[in-house]
């Protein structure tokens, strides 16, 4: 279990990238209840964000803040970035651990 304390560069870089994608889906919220026509944050940066490793962020986004959760594909795509990258945490723990 040492060794997963010795990647806290990553469980950081894992906490900004999150707290990022949370604060764009925030903003991209408030310029769409602020004015129709404003320019807004594309719907493929906001699943990029999800899918780089902000995808916890995006989640809470979506449903703390009620955006985009009428969109089918990011019903659907926000999760399966969840279960991605719980997928590779998991693969990374038993790594670490020598189970793999």
């Amino acid at each position: 279990m040492e060794t997963l304390a010795k990647l806290w560069p990553l469980w950081a870089a894992l906490g900004v990238m999150n707290l990022i994608t949370f604060i764009v889906y925030a903003v991209d919220k408030r310029i769409a209840q602020k004015n129709r026509g404003g320019r807004r944050v594309p719907e493929r940066t906001l699943l990029l964000l999800a899918f780089c490793g902000g995808c916890i962020g995006a989640l809470l986004g979506m449903y703390l803040l009620r955006h985009k959760t009428k969109h089918a594909k990011f019903v659907v795509l926000v999760p399966v970035a969840v279960l991605l990258w719980v997928a590779a945490f998991v693969a990374l723990v038993l790594f670490c651990c020598g189970v793999i």
